[in-house]
């Protein structure tokens, strides 16, 4: 994707790789979702060692010094796992994740396809922060300028909530929660979540 400056963000480049995902997989390692998908905190690091040089080939991702990080791909453009990559992110579900992580991750890949918008959008796929970070308006900071750029652009964003603990920080923001499920229909509840353009939010640090 064209490079896109954010005030006060830094954009990740390859050589970042490895520190996108280890503040994101430090931000993840309790979210429900995740856990219930992979299993123990080095699974999910794992699985973001590989996601995140997909994403930063094909999306848009941004540090805040060595305590935040975000994921994101813009309109008309999706981030996917080519032979390479799929090997090496099975081979890190085969190695470190609990059984039945790959069924588990294609049921859920299922359910959030059929929640995604057809319409073009930014699409919000993780962000968070290191745990002695939190509290201190770093994810506000990652979120507020590229909201301000989908308002510029006059698109909508989209993400799926896999914390309930977060519902607050996205409605702060202009989210609104579109419906919900159950992953994989026993697993822990998934909101999907959209922010239409221009919308007037009470963002908080």
């Amino acid at each position: 994707m064209q490079k896109l400056e954010l005030e006060g963000l830094k954009q990740a480049g390859p050589g970042d790789h490895r520190q996108l995902a280890e503040i994101t997989a430090e931000a993840f390692q309790d979210d429900p979702l995740n856990r219930w998908l992979f299993g123990p905190p080095r699974a999910v690091l794992s699985a973001f060692r590989t996601l995140a040089p997909v994403y930063l080939r094909t999306g848009l991702c941004y540090l805040s010094g060595d305590q935040g990080a975000t994921m994101w791909t813009g309109p008309g453009h999706a981030a996917e796992l080519g032979f390479g990559f799929r090997l090496r992110f099975l081979a890190g579900l085969w190695r470190h994740a609990r059984s039945g992580a790959t069924a588990r991750i294609e049921q859920v890949s299922r359910q959030m396809a059929d929640h995604h918008p057809d319409m073009p959008h930014f699409y919000l796929f993780t962000i968070g922060t290191r745990a002695s970070a939190r509290g201190q308006g770093i994810g506000g900071a990652l979120l507020r300028p590229m909201l301000a750029h989908a308002d510029q652009q006059g698109l909508p964003v989209y993400l799926e909530n896999s914390n309930p603990a977060n519902h607050g920080f996205y409605t702060a923001y202009g989210f609104e929660k579109t419906a919900e499920f159950h992953a994989g229909g026993d697993g822990p509840p998934v909101a999907p979540m959209l922010r239409r353009p221009a919308q007037t939010y009470r963002g908080q640090c």
